[in-house]
C-alpha cells in the first residue's frame, strides 16, 4: 500500500497520482488533505511519513508546491529517506542506491505527464543492496546520534 499525503498546492497532482495508482491497481491510503483550502504541509508529510515508518503502507508519495518542505517533514519521522525529484533518473537512482521509502514532487515545479514518468520510475525501481547498504545504514545510523 503508498501512503499518499500533500497540501492545497499538491491536491490536483495528489488527485492526479491516485488515478494513475487506479489504472496500475495498486492500493493506496490518502493521508489528506482532502480540499482546496490553504492548509499546513507537515501535518500531512507526518501523517504519511509515519504510516510508511510503522509498516501500515510500504512506500510513500508526497506532494506539495516545490516537493522541499513537504520532503523535509518527511524526512523527520524515524526511518524516512524521502527524495524529491524533478526529474526520473533521480528517482530511479534514489530506489536504487538509497532505498529511498518516500517520494515528494511539486507540483508548481512540474507538468503533470513528466510527474508520472517521476512516479512510474521510483515505483518500477528497486533497491539494488550490496554496497549501498552499507550507506544507507550509515544514514540510518546518524539517527540514532543526534
Amino acid at each position: 500500500m503508498i501512503a499518499l499525503g500533500s497540501d492545497n498546492a499538491g491536491l490536483e497532482l495528489k488527485n492526479r497520482i491516485m488515478a494513475y495508482l487506479d489504472g496500475l491497481g495498486l492500493k493506496y491510503k490518502d493521508f489528506g488533505t482532502f480540499v482546496d483550502e490553504k492548509c499546513d504541509y507537515p501535518v500531512y508529510a507526518v501523517a504519511a511519513a509515519n504510516a510508511v515508518a510503522v509498516g501500515e503502507c510500504e512506500k510513500g508519495i508526497l506532494v506539495c508546491g516545490t516537493g522541499v518542505g513537504i520532503s523535509i517533514a518527511a524526512n523527520k519521522v524515524r526511518g524516512i529517506r524521502c527524495v524529491v525529484c524533478s526529474e526520473p533518473y533521480s528517482a530511479l537512482m534514489s530506489r536504487r542506491h538509497n532505498d529511498t521509502n518516500m517520494l515528494a514532487l511539486g507540483a508548481r515545479v512540474l507538468g503533470i505527464e513528466l510527474a508520472l514518468v517521476i512516479v512510474k520510475a521510483w515505483l518500477d525501481s528497486e533497491f539494488d543492496g550490496g554496497r549501498h547498504s552499507v550507506r544507507v545504514k550509515q544514514i540510518m545510523d546518524i539517527e540514532d546520534r543526534f
